[in-house]
């Protein structure tokens, strides 16, 4: 009896340490893989577009992120399943897309452009979908901000940037208290995506 216990204890042993054998290598090659696909230099940028628009509204801004340094797997566009800004559904789509980024990047944390209703629904993501643990910096553009909040949410870096030529958003709907609200004029509405001053002012919040 006595030396069947000794030849069940060294069996136990035997597999105890065959399975730190295994195991450990595995766990050490997943963590070596989460550092490799951290490897981006910028932080990846999710672009959100408004009503009645489409992820190919940021084209040119995409174009001018590349010639400062930025690479295609460093940006992204969502398309919204909602082109009228129902802020439900095109949350929880924005919910999903931010975690895929972050899971195909590495990164933890992204930073959202978003033009006019973008804005609103992406404040509404920050705010009732966990996303103000996962977004960095947040810049708007022509955004209808108000239709969510009147503040920006704490522990993420806003920018507004607004034009007093935008007939579609008024001013006083982009902007937010705690934000950097930054006015502009001479850009309509959709300009704002393709203009080359509002380009050099996204740069700039980028790099704060």
């Amino acid at each position: 009896m006595r030396k069947s216990k000794v030849l069940i204890s060294a069996f136990i042993s035997m597999v105890m340490v065959f399975s730190l054998f295994l195991f450990t290598p595995a766990s050490h090659a997943a963590g070596e893989e989460a550092v490799e696909n951290a490897t981006t230099a910028h932080t990846p940028i999710v672009f959100v577009h408004g009503l009645s628009g489409s992820s190919s509204n940021f084209i040119y801004i995409k174009a001018y992120l590349k010639s400062q340094g930025w690479s295609d797997d460093e940006l992204y566009a969502i398309e919204l399943p909602s082109k009228q800004g129902n802020q439900l559904l095109n949350s929880a789509a924005l919910d999903s897309f931010v975690d895929s980024v972050r899971s195909k990047t590495g990164h933890t944390h992204v930073n959202i452009i978003a033009h006019s209703m973008g804005g609103a629904n992406s404040l509404y993501y920050i705010l009732n979908r966990s996303g103000s643990s996962k977004v960095d910096k947040l810049i708007t553009l022509g955004g209808a901000n108000r239709l969510t909040t009147s503040s920006a949410p704490e522990g993420v870096n806003v920018t507004s940037i607004y034009s007093t030529s935008d007939t579609i958003v008024a001013n006083y709907l982009s902007i937010l208290t705690g934000a950097n609200n930054i006015q502009i004029s001479g850009v309509s509405h959709i300009g704002l995506i393709f203009s080359s001053r509002v380009n050099e002012l996204i740069l700039t919040a980028l790099q704060q």
